[in-house]
C-alpha cells in the first residue's frame, strides 16, 4: 500500500503536469529535459500516454534548453555553520528536472514559461520537517539580463522519510522583439543583477 507521502508526491507531480500542459514540438511547445517517457507524459499531459497532437496556428518561437545559474545547482544547511563538514550536514536542496514553454506573440516578443522540479535530501545531522528555498528564473543574452523573477518554494520531508520534492513554475517572462538568441537559466539561492532597459537601436541583435 502506498504511503500518504508517496501519494502526496504523486499529486504534486500531477499538479506540475497540469500547470505545464501543452503540445509537443513547434510554437508554444513545452519541452522537458531528462525525463523518462512515462514521467514526461505525466509531466506534460497529466496522463501516462501522449494525446493526439492538436493543430496550432502560432508562429515558431525560439526556445533554448534551461541552464543552471552559476552556483545555483544546490544549497546546503549545516549544524553550527560548519560548512563543508559532511557529518554536520542538515539537508541539501537541489534542482533535478526542467521544462520550458515559449510562445511567439503578435508584437514579435516571446512569452516564456519555465518549470523546475527539485528535491530536498536529509543529511546525517538532519531531521524531517519543512524547508524553504529561493528559486530564481532568468532570461538573458550573454551578460545582459533581460528578465528575472524569484519565488520561494517549500519542500517537506515527512517523518520516516529521507527526502521530499517540489515543483515551481514561473510564467510571464517576456523576451522583447529583436532580441535574437537568448538563454533561460534557473538557480537556487542566487540573485543575478536586475533586468536593465534595452537601449539598443531597434533591429540590432
Amino acid at each position: 500500500m502506498k504511503s500518504e507521502a508517496t501519494r502526496g508526491r504523486g499529486r504534486l507531480l500531477a499538479v506540475g503536469a497540469m500547470l505545464l500542459a501543452g503540445t509537443v514540438g513547434g510554437a508554444g511547445s513545452v519541452q522537458a529535459q531528462g525525463f523518462g517517457e512515462t514521467l514526461r507524459n505525466l509531466f506534460l499531459f497529466g496522463g501516462t500516454t501522449e494525446p493526439p497532437a492538436a493543430p496550432t496556428e502560432r508562429d515558431e518561437a525560439y526556445c533554448p534548453s534551461v541552464d543552471v545559474l552559476d552556483g545555483g545547482a544546490a544549497i546546503r544547511a549545516y549544524v553550527g555553520g560548519r560548512s563543508g563538514d559532511a557529518a554536520s550536514l542538515r539537508h541539501q536542496i537541489s534542482l533535478a528536472q526542467f521544462a520550458r514553454e515559449c510562445a511567439a506573440r503578435p508584437d514579435g516578443s516571446i512569452a516564456v514559461k519555465v518549470g523546475v522540479e527539485g528535491r530536498a535530501l536529509l543529511g546525517p545531522a538532519g531531521a524531517a520537517g519543512r524547508f524553504d528555498a529561493p528559486v530564481t528564473f532568468v532570461i538573458k543574452r550573454g551578460e545582459r539580463i533581460i528578465a528575472t523573477r524569484s519565488q520561494r518554494v517549500a519542500v517537506t520531508v515527512p517523518p520516516g522519510e529521507a527526502q521530499g520534492s517540489f515543483i515551481a513554475v514561473e510564467e510571464g517572462l517576456v523576451v522583447p522583439p529583436g532580441t535574437g538568441e537568448y538563454e533561460i537559466a534557473v538557480g537556487l539561492g542566487v540573485a543575478p543583477a536586475r533586468a536593465a532597459p534595452d537601449r539598443r537601436r531597434r533591429g540590432q541583435s
